[in-house]
């Protein structure tokens, strides 16, 4: 009676399972606990082992059911695990981290599960497969070498949380994008260009990277500008107005105006404003330079020459006087 107890209590678990419907996680869970809690009640009740039973006195559809009976006590164990780690995944960790582990709970429990029937209910043993699977491993893996590699550092990725969809990345020797996808072997970056670049996990896992969505997607532009020396905290003046004309940059934090170096040929200015995302950098900065034009030609304020400029001077009584300048990236000689 507990054997044809426990295959009733299993069956209609699978079948009230599957009638609760895959985007109803918690109700399949609280079945899934229900029917494991029945099940195994009856077998502690009823003095079974789920490690072996004696079936010494069962013959024919008795035997049957005992090994029926705890074919289902072991599939509903690795439901009831399965179904308690997802739960947990989804109050604790995010979406992608989610899926990754769950798989990787699955891809042990299932083949575990597999083995303890194998050896427990029918009494093989799982010595000897496991030694050929072990080795059967092996070989996959040195041929599968490359791809195990990737699927190894996607997963270390993965779990260290170093980015995201949607985060913009930027590596040491390599493209610069948003990540638009991710899967087991690559990640996909979506370019300034508009270009998918598909970059191997364990690329990814070996370079520096800069993840400029962290914490925030604002980033920080620096912009250097040399003009002609003059009152310097009109200089100030001047290079402030033209950011605080500009709509593409952020004026939280407000821009900041760096007074960098002055000499008798220029001023030289820093300026630091960022941009609300990675991808409006192009037409930020080209926004700043057309106001910062205009600005210095409303208030009379003249660019000076770049710094790589030679600048050759005849000494008279009265000082020194400029006569003319050279590009030095265009001149051999001084």
């Amino acid at each position: 009676m507990p054997l044809i107890l426990i295959n009733i209590l299993g069956i209609a678990g699978i079948v009230v399972w599957h009638f609760q419907g895959s985007n109803r996680p918690t109700g399949r869970l609280i079945v899934q606990i229900l029917f494991f809690a029945g099940m195994s009640s009856v077998l502690y009740l009823g003095g079974i082992s789920p490690q072996h039973v004696d079936d010494t006195n069962l013959q024919g559809f008795a035997a049957l059911l005992a090994k029926s009976a705890l074919v289902l006590w072991w599939t509903h164990l690795a439901w009831t695990i399965i179904g308690l780690v997802r739960i947990w995944l989804m109050l604790n960790r995010g979406p992608r981290e989610a899926h990754l582990v769950r798989d990787m709970t699955v891809g042990v429990i299932y083949p575990g599960v597999a083995l303890s029937i194998i050896g427990f209910v029918f009494g093989m043993p799982v010595g000897t497969l496991i030694a050929t699977s072990g080795i059967v491993a092996i070989v996959f893996g040195l041929a599968l070498q490359n791809t195990l590699g990737d699927v190894f550092s996607g997963i270390a990725l993965t779990l260290g949380r170093t980015y995201a969809i949607g985060d913009w990345i930027r590596m040491k020797d390599g493209p610069e994008g948003r990540v638009v996808e991710t899967n087991w072997r690559s990640a996909n970056l979506l370019t300034a260009e508009y270009n998918i670049v598909v970059v191997p996990n364990s690329v990814l896992a070996r370079q520096a990277l800069t993840n400029l969505s962290r914490p925030d997607d604002t980033r920080q532009i620096t912009l250097t500008v040399r003009v002609a020396p003059t009152q310097p905290s009109f200089v100030e003046q001047v290079m402030r107005s033209a950011l605080q004309g500009s709509t593409r940059i952020v004026q939280d934090p407000l821009p900041i105006v760096a007074l960098k170096t002055i000499d008798a040929v220029a001023i030289e200015v820093d300026l630091l404003f960022r941009i609300a995302s990675p991808a409006d950098w192009a037409a930020a900065r080209n926004e700043v330079i057309d106001l910062i034009y205009s600005q210095c030609n409303a208030d009379g304020l003249s660019l000076a020459a770049p710094a790589e400029s030679l600048v050759f001077a005849s000494a008279g009584t009265s000082g020194a006087k400029i006569v003319g300048r050279i590009d030095a990236r265009s001149s051999g000689a001084v």
